[in-house]
């Protein structure tokens, strides 16, 4: 019978039976021999000739069926799971291709040469191998390799039950491609889809290309994977850096993936001035979905042992974060020291609510222990509630507040005391703004408040109530030229002072109204220039503002300060920020600025601009204490440029037309030729107060750099070096510094950060920070990341967190 004869191809393969490559070729007239000691012989045809053979439904006259064939183009590596869970789909047929098949009806098939056999997503190829129908075992020798949904292990001998995915691998290497890592076993065994076990097993991120021991390892004595529960389990786990061990466990778990579990974290190290050396080792405790903990027990070399932790939680209503740390004896500072903090925010109905709760035992908290660990902020520490609500008026939105607002001062230093803001104890207010049929624009805000000194405070200023209200209408005239809007303003508040006020009076009312008018101009036109198609604006703007004087020296001020004189600024109407001081005005300010956009990104390559106020008459209540009368403001200029992808440059100058010379100056400058490379310098100078130059930098100092590696060989290290420095010129000293190195060895990095900052005018905490990446795996350490991204501009991660597998959480 020829195998092209419809009577072999008859009947359809089942849907678990295995399937055979075999060659049609009427021409040449193969036939089964029914001489056993014989084989039928067949030369390579056409690839348009191949046929899927059942094996169930394949028919010869007398066994063994023999069937030959040359082995086709061999298959591309692919990459899949260590223990593939769904590798092996119910259901799904067996398909056999070889240089040579032997097989037996419904029995059994022996396979040589490039074996591949395929089920579902499953690949297996081998020299040798052996399938049993009845069993659905595969046996496999020789240069064994198994592919499955994106990982690839490879090793000497496998026996499989394709249907349970029972069985044993010996000597397999592995590779895990979603973290780019694998490594290196005795033995696996699988025990069914989602369990199996290795036995002498390791795992690195690093390249073994056979010259020696990867860069880290981590060894372990037998790991169970538990793929149903996400939970790996290693028994006498061994981390190994550059041949040096340098963690080892009992036991350890971790989550097979980036899943919270339960277990100890690796340990932070910290050394600075202040403390020392500083060891804590995180528990991570995953209560359950919305819930979650880590402890953290810390040793101080020279303060004692402390508790630090924080709790998160997290539904459809609400979410928030408790933190905490206490050190019960401080050999220091000779007493106990304690940190709370509280942050929480939810809805219910049109109802939002928040929580922001902070408290430390003692002013030189904030100094003693690392901020960026204990995450409270540095002197002035909140305590508030707020509860608001949305509703409709006049057909618009408008919203409802009540709140407490409280402070803790850390008073550390004598020489540079902080003046505490007003407690408000309540705060109760409506705001709002919509605008009429008729274009006319409003917005209104009424707010009463209670003003208190923080506990503590030993300063003499007044405290009492204070309703005021704040009301404004516009009728703005808009158009794609420019617009003008006339606004009409009223700042109007009412006091009841505890105690009486300079004049004697313990009751007293103000309103005071601004009128102004704000125009626009912008005219456009296309230009060219260094390559570059360009659209070039033109926008002048003036500002006319008009308040009468209202005598305000003695009622008191809560809440009111003088407002930074820069570019927005001097376009506002008032030079006070808050409610209890208006300033008098009758002034123009007029300025004019010009941007260059490219046509093709819309990017803003050049900006351009300078204001300056002009005072009709003096103004008698000014932010700079005494009355204005000096006609002419300071000058403000500014430019900036991104004209090349490589610089950008800012400027920012105040002049005094007055004093004829430039009363404060900001100049930057950012050269970033290329990923991991940026250099900034930014001078900053202000006229009898301070002058400082700042620097701050990523530079490669050798090596390739991410991008530009030859290859997947190419284990080169790279090094980087990363810091800020700022100089002050007035005081011929470094403020604050910080410098580092970051080594990259493509499957690990290490980094060291030392840092100093100024906790007072004579006084300056010091810390080293270190810190191992192991790539696939975990860091160890302190984490100075934080600390690179906040004061290095346009700093990089050498890994994007995206790539980089989260930490493992293990315990012992």
């Amino acid at each position: 019978m020829g195998l092209g004869d419809n009577e072999f191809y008859g009947s359809q393969p089942p849907a678990t039976g295995l399937r055979l490559w075999a060659w049609s070729d009427h021409a040449r007239g193969l036939r089964s021999d029914p001489a056993p000691t014989r084989r039928a012989d067949l030369s390579r045809p056409s690839r348009a000739a191949l046929r899927s053979v059942p094996l169930s439904s394949a028919r010869c006259l007398s066994p063994p069926c023999v069937l030959r064939r040359v082995a086709g183009a061999v298959l591309a590596l692919a990459t899949a799971a260590l223990v593939p869970a769904h590798a092996q789909p119910a259901g799904e047929p067996v398909e056999l291709e070889a240089a040579r098949i032997d097989a037996r009806t419904d029995v059994d098939a022996v396979a040589t040469g490039d074996v591949r056999l395929r089920r579902g997503p499953l690949t297996i190829r081998a020299d040798r191998l052996s399938y049993t129908v009845g069993t659905d075992v595969a046996r496999a020798s020789g240069a064994v390799e198994i592919n499955a949904n994106g990982d690839v292990y490879r090793g000497r001998e496998l026996e499989l039950q394709l249907e349970r995915y029972e069985g044993h691998f010996l000597e397999p290497d592995y590779f895990i491609a979603r973290l780019q890592a694998g490594g290196s076993a005795e033995r696996i065994d699988f025990l069914d889809r989602q369990h199996a076990r290795i036995v002498g097993g390791n795992y690195t991120s690093c390249e073994r290309d056979g010259t020696g021991t990867p860069n880290w390892l981590l060894s372990a004595r037998r790991v169970d994977l538990d793929f149903e529960n996400d939970e790996g389990r290693a028994e006498g786990a061994v981390l190994r850096f550059l041949g040096v061990p340098i963690l080892a466990a009992p036991v350890l778990t971790f989550p097979l993936t980036s899943a919270r579990k339960s277990g100890w974290l690796p340990p932070e190290l910290n050394l600075d001035s202040r403390s020392g050396l500083t060891v804590g080792v995180p528990y991570y405790w995953n209560i359950a979905p919305p819930y979650d903990a880590t402890l953290v027990p810390t040793v101080y070399a020279k303060r004692g042992v402390g508790l630090g932790g924080e709790f998160r939680y997290l539904d459809a209503a609400y979410r928030g974060v408790v933190r905490a740390h206490v050190l019960p004896d401080d050999r220091v500072a000779e007493r106990a020291r304690s940190a709370l903090a509280l942050q929480h925010e939810g809805a219910f109905d049109a109802w939002r609510y928040r929580a922001d709760l902070q408290h430390v035992s003692d002013d030189d908290y904030w100094k003693d222990f690392d901020r960026d660990g204990a995450r409270f902020t540095p002197r002035l520490l909140p305590r508030e509630l707020e509860l608001r609500r949305g509703f409709g008026a006049f057909g618009r939105d408008w919203v409802a507040y009540a709140g407490l607002q409280q402070w803790q001062v850390l008073q550390s230093d004598p020489l540079a005391l902080i003046v505490a803001p007003y407690q408000r104890s309540p705060q109760l207010g409506v705001r709002g703004r919509g605008r009429f049929d008729a274009g006319l624009e409003y917005g209104l805000e009424t707010e009463y408040n209670r003003f208190d000194r923080p506990a503590g405070s030993d300063d003499t200023l007044p405290t009492g109530q204070r309703v005021h209200l704040l009301g404004s209408v516009a009728w703005p005239l808009r158009a794609s030229y420019g617009a003008l809007v006339p606004r009409l303003a009223l700042n109007a508040a009412a006091y009841d002072t505890d105690e009486p006020m300079a004049d004697g009076r313990r009751h007293a009312a103000r309103a005071i109204p601004t009128f102004s008018v704000d125009g626009t101009l912008v005219f456009e036109r296309r230009t060219r220039w260094l390559g570059l198609d360009l659209r070039q604006t033109l926008e002048p703007r003036i500002l006319y503002a008009h308040t009468p004087r209202r005598e305000q020296a003695d009622l008191p001020n809560f809440d009111a300060a003088p407002k930074d004189f820069n570019e927005v600024s001097i376009y506002s109407d008032n030079a006070f920020s808050g409610i209890d001081r208006v300033s008098d005005a009758h002034q123009v300010t007029a300025g004019v600025s010009t941007r260059f956009v490219d046509v093709a990104t819309g990017v803003e390559k050049m900006r351009f601009a300078l204001v300056q106020r002009y005072l009709l008459r003096d103004q008698l209540i000014s932010a700079e204490g005494p009355p204005l009368t000096q006609r002419l403001s300071d000058l403000l200029l500014s430019a900036s440029s991104t004209l090349s992808p490589q610089w950008t440059l800012d400027a920012s100058v105040q002049y005094s037309p007055s004093l004829e010379r430039t009363t404060r100056s900001i100049l930057g400058a950012r050269y970033s030729p290329g990923p991991f490379r940026t250099l900034g310098v930014r001078y900053r100078f202000a006229r009898d107060l301070s002058e400082q130059v700042e620097a701050g930098w990523q530079w490669p100092l050798y090596g390739p750099v991410e991008g530009e590696r030859r290859g997947a060989g190419d284990c080169k290290t790279t090094a980087y070096t990363v810091g800020r420095l700022n100089y002050s010129l007035r005081d011929e000293r470094l403020t604050d510094s910080m410098f580092g190195i970051e080594l990259d060895s493509g499957c690990w990095i290490a980094r060291i950060v030392a840092e100093r900052t100024s906790t007072g005018r004579t006084e300056a905490v010091s810390r080293v920070m270190l810190q191992l990446e192991l790539v696939g795996l975990s860091r160890l350490g302190s984490n100075p990341l934080s600390t690179l991204k906040d004061n290095i501009p346009g700093y990089r991660l050498l890994r994007e967190p995206q790539s980089t597998p989260p930490p493992p959480r293990s315990h012992d």
